[in-house]
C-alpha cells in the first residue's frame, strides 16, 4: 500500500454542476461550463502524494490558500473532487494531460511546460473517468 510519500502523477476528477466564471491568479477570470473535469499534475517532489491530500483540504473548504491553478477551481464553492486517479512512481504528467479531452482554459496547470492545458473537461464523469484510467500509466 502506498502511504504517500512515493509520488508519480495524479489526475483529479471533478464535477461542475453550473456554468460559473472563476478568476484564477494570474490566468485571470475564465468561464467554466457545467461537466466533467480532469486535472492532470505531479507529485514527485517532497511529500509525494501527500499533495492530492492538500487538494482535498481545499475542495472540502478547509484550506483557502490558492497556489496552483487548480486550487481556484477546487475552491469553488460548486466544484466537487469526486475522485483522484494516480500513478505512483510515474513521470507521466504532460503525456497524460495530452491524451485527455482539450480544456477551456489554455495554459491552466502547464506554465512550466508547452502542454495547452493540464485540465480537461467533458460531459460525463464516468466516460472522462475511464478516459483518464486509461490514459495512466499502470491502470
Amino acid at each position: 500500500m502506498d502511504d504517500g510519500s512515493t509520488g508519480g502523477t495524479y489526475t483529479l476528477l471533478l464535477d461542475l454542476p453550473e456554468t460559473v466564471d472563476v478568476a484564477v491568479g494570474a490566468l485571470g477570470t475564465h468561464r467554466f461550463p457545467a461537466g466533467a473535469y480532469a486535472y492532470t499534475g505531479s507529485a514527485l517532489g517532497s511529500g509525494g502524494f501527500t499533495r492530492v491530500d492538500r487538494h482535498r483540504r481545499v475542495a472540502a473548504g478547509d484550506h483557502d490558500v490558492c497556489h496552483w491553478h487548480i486550487d481556484y477551481l477546487t475552491g469553488h464553492p460548486d466544484t466537487t473532487l469526486v475522485g483522484v486517479v494516480t500513478s505512483p512512481g510515474v513521470d507521466a504528467e504532460c503525456a497524460i494531460a495530452r491524451r485527455l479531452p482539450a480544456g477551456p482554459v489554455d495554459g491552466f496547470g502547464a506554465s512550466d511546460c508547452d502542454c495547452r492545458s493540464h485540465l480537461a473537461v467533458d460531459g460525463d464523469i464516468e466516460g472522462l473517468r475511464a478516459t483518464v484510467e486509461a490514459a495512466h500509466p499502470e491502470n
